[in-house]
């Protein structure tokens, strides 16, 4: 980090610019011009007791076709590269992953929970309104999931909106694409993979769907989530676990 050699003779107003100074410098791996996007799309803490990156999983998660302007997405080629950088990042020291998407393209959102699972630094999710379909990778990628009271997360099988053949391996990818959410999930917390399918393929609580709405305390009973929480609580436990990691 940047530090002046005369920062003791400095004034109030020089102290504060050179303090912004300090704050520009310590993520200017991300926050160069290349990354902009990536930036505007999250939220970088820089005068908390450590160093965290916000990452937000909101409206649905956009795959390899763009959705219509009137649709609130996440873009995974943006994600992605966000988190290489984090992960390679001196200065950053863990990753907040607040939630609140609808699901969205399945192989997007498995990528973007693999690398979140793969990083080395201190994780913590937390599901805010709703962690939906592929939504639910993506709430237990992180080494320690949060949920709201109030949230609630939508379990279901995979299934697709667009034109599809009515032969046998049409069925046989899907089954696959499924095992991997379902491989995904189980390993990545604390539900039984039969009591997983079991709320997939629950035919009494949707309407017009195959699932299960599991709310914040059932998540948690369930082991799908690890706390029922707020924003406070994840930060607390997001620092504990960096502290934890520096001993």
């Amino acid at each position: 980090m940047y530090r002046s050699k005369n920062r003791k003779n400095l004034n109030n107003g020089e102290k504060n610019n050179v303090k912004n100074h300090n704050d520009i410098n310590m993520f200017q791996d991300i926050t160069n011009d290349k990354m902009r996007q990536i930036v505007d799309m999250g939220a970088i803490t820089t005068n908390g007791k450590h160093a965290i990156y916000c990452i937000s999983i909101i409206g649905q998660v956009e795959g390899h076709y763009a959705l219509s302007n009137d649709t609130k997405t996440t873009k995974y080629e943006q994600i992605i590269p966000a988190l290489v950088a984090i992960e390679q990042s001196r200065e950053i020291e863990g990753v907040l992953l607040v939630l609140n998407t609808v699901g969205g393209d399945i192989e997007a959102g498995l990528a973007i929970a693999e690398l979140i699972s793969g990083i080395s630094k201190p994780t913590v999710s937390i599901v805010l309104g709703g962690g939906h379909s592929i939504g639910v990778p993506l709430a237990v990628s992180a080494k320690h999931s949060f949920i709201v009271p109030s949230a609630s997360m939508t379990i279901h099988p995979v299934r697709s909106s667009g034109t599809i053949l009515g032969v046998s391996q049409s069925f046989l990818y899907f089954q696959k694409m499924q095992n991997r959410i379902v491989k995904f999930v189980v390993e990545n917390s604390n539900i039984k993979e039969d009591l997983f399918l079991k709320l997939m393929m629950n035919t009494d609580e949707l309407a017009t769907d195959i699932g299960s709405i599991v709310d914040g305390s059932e998540a948690v009973k369930v082991g799908l989530i690890d706390s029922v929480g707020s924003i406070s609580d994840a930060i607390k436990v997001l620092y504990s676990m960096i502290e934890y990691k520096k001993q």
